[in-house]
């Protein structure tokens, strides 16, 4: 009888030790994302990255953490999407751009005068529409999008002539990246699109293979592009939204409690960084660059812009995509 319970003590605390060294061990099971994002480490969007990172690894106790690379130090965003569509561990800031390549009606996102403030942002992570095409790029073609809720600030155009309508743009060679709401865009704006990397825009512009750039204010100290172009018009052409997307294989393989936090402190990261961009950022650069020696253009005319922007959407066949959109969050034409 004795020796009966012996066993049965002993048995239990095998269990129990079993339990204990399982739960040990899940308990030190570590996640780690690496993250890639084409800006400079001085840009606020590393910073955004960053927080949102320290952040994760707190609330998951050190379980799953964020390594960011700035300056494409893991390659360029089209290598690393295909790399996040097979599963690896890694993620990008993107755009709904590149993101429209897979899903062509989410490239609206980043089409002329689309979202044209914060609120409006924030609506369309609402929309039925736009979370239809989240599924869509999760199940079909393996991204999860943790977040679109980045804003990088307005496009304008920085050239070397003064641009104040469409017309102005006619002739001029624009950079902009290889996706076609982009070069539509800015074909449908007046100018011809010549698509290139960030990193190659500088020497572009040094030697005139290229008249002008569309980016936004932050981009500009960054990349030293004061000391080739001269001039900004403030066309507030495309609100930059970006995308944070990994994969949605190795999203799906995380314990529930991390997804959660990965999804929520990305949000809360990118609305935080967004805010600080458009209410401060955006101001203090441009005053920098006036410091510099650019020339701010006076007289734009924005509603010329606004109507000859409407093009790209009737050319990409997602006009109906766009007006079902703003219907959905309550945006007139």
């Amino acid at each position: 009888m004795k020796n009966g319970k012996r066993m049965m003590v002993l048995a239990a605390v095998m269990v129990f030790s079993l339990v204990v060294v399982y739960s040990t061990a899940q308990a030190q099971a570590k996640y780690v994302l690496k993250f890639n994002h084409v800006l400079g480490q001085k840009e606020p969007y590393h910073q955004g990255f960053t927080n949102w990172a320290k952040a994760v690894e707190e609330k998951t106790k050190g379980g799953l953490k964020i390594e960011v690379y700035h300056s494409a130090q893991l390659g360029v965003e089209e290598d690393i999407i295909e790399q996040i569509r097979a599963g690896a561990n890694i993620g990008q800031n993107t755009d709904s751009a590149r993101m429209g390549n897979y899903v062509p009606g989410v490239a609206c996102l980043n089409g002329p005068y689309f979202a044209e403030n914060l609120a409006e942002v924030e609506k369309l992570t609402k929309a039925p529409t736009i979370k239809g095409f989240h599924d869509d790029l999760a199940n079909k073609y393996g991204m999860k999008v943790l977040s679109f809720s980045w804003v990088q600030g307005y496009r304008h155009f920085f050239t070397n002539k003064p641009i104040r309508n469409p017309g102005d743009l006619k002739g001029l060679r624009i950079r902009t990246p290889p996706a076609p709401i982009w070069q539509e865009s800015i074909r449908a704006l007046g100018a011809t699109p010549v698509a290139l990397a960030f990193g190659e825009m500088y020497p572009a512009l040094q030697s005139k293979v290229m008249d002008g750039v569309e980016l936004v204010y932050n981009n500009i100290p960054a990349g030293r592009f004061y000391e080739v172009l001269k001039y900004v018009t403030e066309s507030h052409h495309i609100m930059l939204v970006n995308y944070e997307v990994i994969s949605s294989k190795w999203f799906n393989a995380l314990p529930a409690d991390y997804q959660k936090i990965l999804v929520e402190e990305c949000e809360k990261a990118g609305i935080e960084t967004s805010k600080l961009i458009m209410e401060k950022l955006e101001k203090e650069v441009k005053a920098d660059l006036i410091k510099r020696g650019m020339i701010v253009v006076d007289n734009v005319d924005i509603a010329a812009f606004k109507k000859a922007g409407e093009k790209a959407y009737e050319v990409l066949k997602i006009a109906d995509v766009k007006d079902k959109v703003f219907k959905e969050i309550g945006k007139k034409k």
